[in-house]
């Protein structure tokens, strides 16, 4: 009988509790107002390093980054540049800018993933199971039938099919290249 191995070594930094500036050579680069040098998601807000930080869009006001720990294949964070917490603190241009970018995503992982299901979440709050409680940012989880394994339940280890590299590879240009909905957010600083 022989063992399988499941290589996931991006999840090291996460499974020894590295932080950010242990790991992220970027982190004291200056941030937009409002900014936390302990946030990913606004250090990634103003990096130029997209592909090496996985993020598949930046626009005026608004970003989409593919989550280093994914809980399926080509799963997606989509947030405001600026460092807020709660949905009150958007206006209205930086909730259409979201809300456009989720939509140009569902319909991009759809066709490029062939996702068969979308689950779209917003966690505010810890006790709501926000991992970054003071950065507003939505999960976008494609699905697909049988997608679901014994593996979480028995090893608390998730399969993912397809490398983050390969995934960036198929949004970022797909992004690049599909206009938005005409709402282009707010501007960040």
């Amino acid at each position: 009988m022989s063992s399988e191995r499941l290589w996931a070594p991006w999840r090291l930094a996460y499974i020894t509790g590295q932080s950010a500036a242990q790991t992220d050579p970027a982190v004291d680069r200056p941030l937009l107002p409002g900014g936390e040098q302990a946030c990913f998601l606004c250090r990634n807000a103003v990096d130029d390093r997209d592909r090496q930080n996985h993020v598949v869009y930046r626009g005026q006001g608004v970003m989409a980054a593919l989550n280093r720990y994914p809980y399926n294949n080509g799963h997606v964070l989509v947030a405001p540049l600026r460092h807020l917490a709660r949905l009150d603190e958007l206006d209205r241009q930086l909730q259409a800018g979201c809300l456009d970018l989720i939509s140009r995503l569902v319909g991009l992982l759809e066709k490029l993933l062939h996702a068969e299901g979308i689950n779209i979440g917003l966690n505010l709050g810890r006790v709501a199971g926000a991992g970054v409680p003071g950065h507003l940012h939505w999960h976008i989880v494609p699905r697909w039938t049988g997608d679901n394994n014994f593996m979480p339940v028995v090893a608390d280890t998730r399969v993912i099919s397809q490398s983050l590299d390969a995934v960036w590879e198929l949004l970022a240009p797909a992004l690049a290249e599909q206009p938005s909905g005409g709402t282009a957010g707010s501007d960040p600083a």
